[in-house]
């Protein structure tokens, strides 16, 4: 037993000793730094204490949990490194001492992240610790619509907000919409249709009673706001249905409530403030559902999963991908939720073709799609790599190369976007698996310029530690149509509190988290392994939505931190984790 005991120590000494190395090289700290021996104790003593736990909680030795924090802890090891490694090596010419530092690094922080992931499940198992923690108790009195207070405390939180910037917040893609609203151009699904429509019903309903086009645009404004606001109150419900704490309920509503990009990007006319909501709203759905298929739950599977479809090009052939998998995983109820699917399939379908058709609604153009190949390809003709003869000349047919280095971008794909359409984009869509091959060939030619051009295009959204503003929208983008900034409040005061509240999350330790794309992914990675540990793949669906969308940003984003492009993921983050955490019910379903 002693023996054992010694063993475990000089284990935790060899685990501290590779943390510390690891966070000594992403800190860009010397060996010699006092910092890193406080990072060597703090390491021991922590998982000197894990250790401990674990020899206790036998949930955490069984080996589906152990393989998903295993799995887990590289992923999350390998998200972080591929930014973050050259930072580590930057000083070392020798190949093999730069293989032993990074060897060294990925050791130490996959035992920190696998360490730290045991500890967890060892929380997230202990069902009787969560049932005491989460689920209200029967004796401790309930505050009445509880929902209704919170959808009512977000609009009064973000009221300030709205009336600061109103009628609200419209950037050259707002503009854009606002124009199509205004019958001065045709319409297009480059910014979705329905949204547009949504936005052109507001403002002549508030222009009908106001003959004011600042009143009117405010009247679409408040709606959004409303209904972000909405899909919250629907979050808090559906933890009332699942018994969850008041408590809880409560610091969830003040998440949204007091987090100050939730209130601005409530009153920034985007698509994707709308889209946000309704994959919250989608997915309370699948998670009360398992609760029982009632027809409340069946008419909002409708009217959320079709508004997915139609509120970004993203969204369609997100919902597309959970298609099968929705269908497996309710194929015992396939006489009632196959019709439902079905329906939201052929009304996303009918509006998006003979409608859109009908109305000379114009479609994004092809190269819209084509963000990550033509950044790609660009990078290999910047590293100016050897190509054929034919791979030239089908590149050349479609661009002018000569400005390509001045014009290219790693991290922002519209500059070769405008290149091409610039030159023969009518060409590229009539020979596409031309181009398809001549992606492929390249990519099989010089694999790391491809791999390093996706990362610079997409690190946002899986690096934990990357900068980038963060709803920092103004007023109303230069425009001549009629309408502009005309705050209701104003002065010193209101702008200085907006600007420390907005630099808060650039400022504070932890409270940065809520800010970090990155952060965000982990969690729901960190869910989706959560439900393998506690052998619960029944939860899968419920992160369905957010994980396909997720995968369609990552296919084809066009800028690599843009945080409005996931904020639908940042958003549901406080339901990930109760999810997570829930026991599921299965009560007989209608």
């Amino acid at each position: 037993m002693k023996t054992t005991a010694n063993k475990l120590i000089f284990l935790n000494i060899g685990e501290s000793f590779f943390t510390a190395w690891a966070f000594m090289k992403a800190g860009r700290m010397e060996p010699g730094n006092i910092l890193v021996g406080v990072i060597f104790l703090l390491a021991f003593f922590l998982y000197r204490n894990i250790s401990i736990r674990l020899s206790v909680k036998h949930f955490a030795y069984e080996k589906k949990v152990r393989r998903a924090a295993a799995v887990l802890a590289v992923l999350f090891t390998l998200f972080y490194m591929l930014v973050d490694y050259p930072h580590y090596i930057e000083t070392l010419t020798n190949r093999l001492f730069q293989a032993i530092v990074l060897t060294a690094v990925f050791i130490g922080f996959c035992v920190c992240f696998y360490k730290l992931l045991l500890f967890l499940f060892s929380y997230s198992g202990d069902k009787e610790v969560l049932r005491s923690l989460l689920y209200q108790k029967e004796e401790k009195p309930k505050i009445k619509r509880l929902s209704l207070y919170c959808f009512l405390g977000c609009v009064l939180c973000w009221l300030p907000y709205f009336l600061y910037q109103y009628p609200g917040i419209m950037t050259p893609d707002s503009i854009h919409q606002f124009e199509q609203v205004l019958g001065m151009i045709g319409y297009s699904n480059h910014h979705p249709f329905v949204h547009t429509m949504i936005f052109s019903l507001f403002y002549h309903i508030g222009y009908a009673i106001t003959t004011d086009m600042v009143a009117a645009v405010s009247c679409y404004t408040f709606f959004q706001m409303c209904f972000l606001a909405f899909s919250v109150s629907y979050l808090i419900k559906t933890m009332e249905l699942f018994h969850i704490r008041q408590e809880i309920q409560m610091i969830t509503a003040i998440f949204y409530a007091l987090i100050p990009y939730h209130a601005i990007f409530s009153v920034t006319i985007w698509k994707d403030v709308p889209f946000a909501a309704l994959v919250l709203l989608f997915s309370c759905t699948l998670l009360r559902m398992s609760r029982g298929i009632r027809r409340r739950e069946l008419a909002m599977f409708f009217f959320a999963g079709s508004m997915i479809c139609l509120m970004r090009s993203n969204g369609w052939y997100g919902f597309l991908f959970c298609v099968p998998f929705l269908i497996l995983c309710y194929r015992k109820q396939a006489k009632v939720m196959m019709p439902v699917i079905g329906a939201t399939l052929l009304v996303a379908v009918i509006i998006k073709y003979p409608i859109m058709g009908t109305l000379h609604v114009t479609p994004p153009d092809f190269v819209e799609s084509l963000s990550i190949p033509t950044q790609q390809i660009a990078a290999v003709l910047c590293n100016d790599r050897e190509l054929t003869e034919e791979q030239t000349a089908l590149i050349q047919q479609v661009i002018d190369t000569t400005y390509i280095k001045e014009l290219y971008n790693p991290t922002f794909a519209d500059n070769m976007k405008e290149l091409v359409r610039a030159g023969n984009p009518s060409y590229l869509e009539e020979h596409k698996w031309e181009y398809l091959k001549l992606w492929a060939s390249i990519g099989c030619a010089y694999p790391p310029d491809y791999l390093q051009a996706y990362i610079d295009q997409t690190y946002g959204y899986w690096y934990p530690d990357s900068f980038y503003p963060v709803a920092e929208g103004e007023g109303i983008s230069a425009t001549e149509l009629g309408v502009s900034h005309t705050p209701l409040i104003g002065g010193p005061v209101v702008i200085k509190i907006k600007e420390i509240s907005l630099k808060l999350g650039s400022m504070l330790p932890v409270y940065g988290l809520l800010w970090s794309m990155g952060f965000a992914f982990y969690v729901l990675l960190f869910c989706i392994g959560n439900a393998f540990a506690r052998d619960e793949k029944g939860k899968l669906p419920y992160y369905l939505p957010s994980f396909a969308i997720y995968l369609t940003v990552m296919i084809a984003t066009p800028v690599a931190t843009d945080f409005r492009y996931v904020y639908f993921m940042v958003f549901a983050m406080p339901f990930y984790l109760i999810t997570a955490m829930i026991e599921p019910e299965n009560t007989e379903q209608l």
